[in-house]
């Protein structure tokens, strides 16, 4: 350990000896590094923000809807009177099933009137998003059609400000309903696109009440394990509606999961240019450490002449090399991560918590670090290593 802490020490004086040599000879795995850094904390950082943005809806399941592009779409549509038999016939495969609805709606309140969509809700909600105050919509609430709803904070203060809420009557459409909780603002731009600024929940079964007859979509959680449960509801749905009917499903799952791999292949194109200047930068530091062997050849000569081994000529060589790659790339490092957190702010307006994997991204600032140097930096080494120490002294 004594004789690396000297080498480590002479090659920084060497370093330092020649220190605009090595700051250009640095860039390289500077940029390199950076680039690489900053990829792979942004993109890291995007991916585990869109899972969690879409996780806060919980488990989406399976959306079946009529395929609009049918020769009769209406013939196909799913009526509420379709459930009974729906869950009936595919309860091995199927855990629940769930009718959405989505409508129009002017709602009145305290003297103001609104129009935007309303959605339905069941006993059941699976989401993690919060409440300013009141509860959920329960099983209690769908069992009896309660005229019941919750409002979006944004909706909440258009009509009543900063006033109390809870217990007030909204009017949907021509119906009465009570309001028994409004949801906290979403904070991510990407949550507001998705579930939309304003919105509005009612039970499903209340829905139907309201508006009787055909189910906008239905959404179907499968058992564990089971992949072809939509099929056994788009197949009972054919029995009940005739061959010809035709259904579209959106997997929101899988559509992640493609999403998630569209972003890994775009970080890796982005990582592999990066990877093309670290490759340029070990060919800098290869050609610099070349020079510096030839240079340094007299003293070469002088260390094998006093004892020096040829592992103790080419360590000093090598970890020299590696310590020039080591300060590049933790310069470069720590450029790309002041990028990342630059990048993490626009991140986070848009899909809310965005962590970066610091942790992951030091590991790869130092390992990719190493490894150029170790490996642009061997046959220097070994050059330096095999000199004749008579011919070297002649020098």
């Amino acid at each position: 350990m004594n004789r690396l802490a000297a080498y480590a020490g002479e090659a920084l004086e060497a370093i330092w000896r020649h220190r605009v040599r090595s700051v250009l000879t640095m860039l390289g795995m500077i940029i390199g590094t950076a680039s690489i850094i900053g990829v792979l904390g942004v993109s890291r950082a995007a991916s585990g923000g869109i899972a969690a943005t879409l996780a806060s809806f919980g488990d989406p399941g399976i959306i079946i809807a009529v395929d609009p592009n049918q020769d009769d779409p209406q013939a196909a549509q799913i009526q509420y009177l379709d459930l009974a038999p729906l869950i009936e016939s595919t309860r091995a495969s199927v855990r629940r099933i769930v009718p959405l609805y989505n409508a129009t709606y002017v709602l009145r309140a305290n003297g103001i009137s609104y129009e935007t969509t309303v959605s339905s809700e069941d006993g059941e909600p699976n989401d993690t998003l919060t409440l300013l105050a009141g509860r959920r919509i329960d099983d209690d609430d769908v069992a009896s059609a309660a005229r019941v709803t919750l409002l979006s904070e944004p909706l909440y203060h258009r009509f009543f400000g900063t006033a109390p809420a809870i217990g007030r009557v909204m009017r949907i459409g021509g119906s009465r309903f009570r309001i028994i909780g409004v949801y906290n603002e979403l904070k991510s731009s990407l949550l507001n696109t998705i579930a939309g600024g304003d919105y509005i929940e009612i039970p499903f079964s209340t829905f139907h009440e309201i508006r009787p007859g055909q189910v906008d979509f239905i959404q179907v959680f499968p058992r564990a394990g089971i992949a072809a449960a939509s099929n056994d509801v788009i197949a009972e749905l054919r029995r009940l509606h005739g061959p010809r009917a035709q259904y579209s499903t959106q997997d929101a799952t899988a559509q992640l999961a493609g999403f998630n791999a569209v972003l890994g292949v775009i970080a890796s194109g982005l990582t592999a240019i990066g990877g093309v200047a670290l490759l340029v930068a070990g060919i800098g530091i290869m050609n610099i450490m070349l020079v510096s062997v030839t240079e340094r050849t007299h003293e070469i000569g002088l260390r094998k002449a006093v004892g020096a081994s040829r592992a103790d000529i080419a360590t000093q060589f090598l970890l020299e090399a590696t310590l020039l790659s080591l300060i590049g790339g933790g310069i470069g490092m720590l450029v790309g991560v002041v990028c990342a957190i630059a990048a993490r702010g626009a991140l986070e307006r848009l899909l809310g918590a965005a962590p970066i994997p610091y942790l992951l991204i030091i590991s790869v600032a130092v390992g990719f670090s190493v490894f150029v140097g170790t490996v642009f930096g061997t046959y220097p080494a070994l050059r330096a290593g095999r000199m004749d120490p008579v011919e070297a002294l002649r020098q």
